[in-house]
């Protein structure tokens, strides 16, 4: 299936001719308040058991065109929105000429494979534009857009197998991972508000198939930027989840972002980004 938040955090299933509210579905509380959100980590962490009505209520449903509603981030207020770095093998080796360009020199330890946090109130969905800060414009720094492909946690849990990671996840979406560079710790400069998109939408991971076979594209204003196959990744979104959970607890809603594909370049106000993978959609995303 297919999910949405859409409007005042209503849930909704994406079919054929648009979206129908299944927000009556829910065997629990629905609280619209997107800060406590507690019906959400529900719906990731225990979706197995509600599958079948929701299923239901989206066919006997009356949908409403997509661009009737507006869409809302696809998650709601998660405990964390966990970044992997370094995580094409193209994308490292470009990131020694950027850094070259953008710092005057390179930072080593940034060239290896981990993960690190951003805000989750960096969050925004695919109805959002991105704002970027002045000081940062009037610094002279340079913004970068990544395309990422985005895991949404369902049950969560510590130290998860890599072996059965893949049950640990509820579905997918489409990520743009925003990012300042210059000096400073990363989380700081991926975490300004607007720097995190994700949409258009959850694909439930029973649907999406294989983590391992998305297609990433990316253009800015038209222009070609990044093309590429998830089958690059240095380290698999199993091993992610894995290791993520090593680290940390991952609960219910959370977000990893499973890392930069190579292409990555700045973006200026007025750019638009259309953004896609393959069988999760696409969207498209203004600049200010």
């Amino acid at each position: 299936m297919k999910f949405v938040i859409f409007d005042e955090s209503r849930l909704g299933a994406v079919v054929d001719g648009g979206v129908v509210d299944v927000t009556h579905a829910l065997p629990w509380a629905h609280d619209p308040d997107p800060v406590t959100a507690g019906w959400w980590r529900r719906l990731c962490g225990n979706f197995a058991e509600v599958r079948d009505r929701l299923r239901a209520a989206a066919q006997d449903g009356a949908p409403v065109p997509l661009d009737r509603v507006r869409l809302r981030a696809p998650v709601l207020n998660p405990s964390k929105l966990v970044a992997a770095a370094s995580n094409y093998a193209e994308h490292v080796a470009e990131m020694h000429d950027v850094q070259e360009r953008t710092l005057g020199r390179v930072e080593q330890w940034m060239m290896d494979f981990d993960v690190f946090l951003k805000s989750p109130s960096s969050l925004v969905g695919p109805s959002d534009d991105i704002v970027l800060p002045r000081d940062v414009v009037e610094a002279g720094h340079e913004v970068h857009h990544e395309s990422e492909l985005v895991v949404v946690i369902g049950p969560g849990g510590r130290d998860i197998p890599e072996s059965t990671a893949l049950e640990h996840v509820f579905g997918y979406a489409i990520g743009l991972d925003i990012t300042v560079r210059s000096d400073g710790d990363r989380s700081r400069r991926k975490s300004y508000d607007t720097f995190s998109p994700v949409g258009p939408w959850i694909t439930t991971s029973d649907e999406a198939g294989d983590p391992a076979d998305f297609d990433i594209e990316l253009t800015c204003s038209g222009r070609l930027r990044q093309k590429v196959n998830t089958s690059a990744l240095i380290t698999s979104v199993p091993a992610i989840v894995s290791y993520a959970s090593s680290v940390m607890t991952l609960l219910p809603g959370d977000v990893i972002f499973t890392g930069a594909p190579p292409g990555v370049g700045p973006i200026v106000s007025g750019d638009v980004l259309d953004t896609s993978i393959s069988r999760l959609g696409e969207m498209r995303i203004q600049v200010k």
